[in-house]
């Protein structure tokens, strides 16, 4: 009897290890902790989000969603280090193990729940229309955009919001926003739809664009999240304590704010 009641321990013990080791592995947080570096994927050209401007002679990424990591991290206990790479690459960084978060301007849809792990909203977004100065009058209502060039950023929620709203516009989807907006400002393309605070910053700087007063419908699937992998209950219980006590204190609007300024100074 004691020779059964031994095994059965050692069976019990081996389980709660299995059991234990099972719920670290499929929560990212405690990989997070164990290797004291949390590695954030973002696409660095959404001032005032995140872009890169030179520090102490360095280039380096800066924004709105930086000073969010960083406070994810404070909080967490663990250094922040950011990957840069293309949107269209920054939720699958996520799937690949190429990082632990992803925090670039992401809404999260219906459809990116189905894969990935959100956080409470931290920013309501509102998407507009760019278009040349001289046609504001000539491309004000959505009918007009009919047959139009529009150009959009490649796997973002503006593409999908253009596809739905602007259905017969000519629609081109383009990786970089830089890219997308000189292509309206120097005439080969007609629009863009852009995030509001994203479009403020790129207006400043080119005084021959504006936005249409053709308004986009918004609801709260266009608010912005922070993404992780699936499995990620811990960690989103983490980032949502933070986002509630950064919006508590209105940090979040100074982040951008401040990040805004610091963009039209470049």
């Amino acid at each position: 009897m004691k020779k059964i009641v031994t095994l059965a321990t050692v069976a019990l013990s081996g389980f709660s290890l299995v059991a234990c080791s099972s719920d670290k592995n499929t929560d990212n947080l405690a990989k997070i902790q164990d290797k004291g570096k949390m590695v954030v994927a973002m696409s660095p050209e959404f001032a005032p989000f995140e872009f890169k401007t030179l520090i102490d002679g360095k280039d380096t990424i800066v924004g709105a969603d930086v000073e969010l990591a960083k406070a994810i991290g404070d909080e967490l206990g663990v250094d922040v280090e950011f990957s840069a790479m293309s949107f269209d690459n920054v939720l699958a960084s996520l799937k690949s193990g190429k990082a632990d978060l992803a925090i670039s301007g992401i809404s999260a849809t219906a459809e990116r729940q189905k894969s990935y792990d959100f956080s409470d909203s931290y920013y309501e977004s509102k998407n507009v229309i760019i278009i040349q100065k001289d046609k504001l009058q000539a491309l004000d209502t959505v009918d007009d955009f009919a047959s139009q060039s529009v150009v959009v950023q490649k796997g973002s929620i503006q593409e999908t919001i253009a596809k739905d709203n602007l259905t017969d516009a000519n629609i081109t989807p383009l990786t970089k926003v830089g890219e997308m907006v000189s292509e309206v400002a120097n005439g080969k393309a007609d629009a863009l739809v852009l995030e509001e605070a994203i479009a403020k910053g790129y207006l400043e700087k080119n005084a021959n664009l504006a936005v249409s007063s053709v308004e986009l419908p918004s609801d709260d699937a266009d608010a912005y999240a922070v993404a992780m992998p699936k499995g990620s209950k811990k960690l989103t219980k983490k980032v949502n304590d933070v986002i509630k006590s950064l919006k508590e204190e209105d940090k979040i609007n100074t982040f951008v704010q401040e990040a805004y300024d610091l963009s039209v100074k470049e």
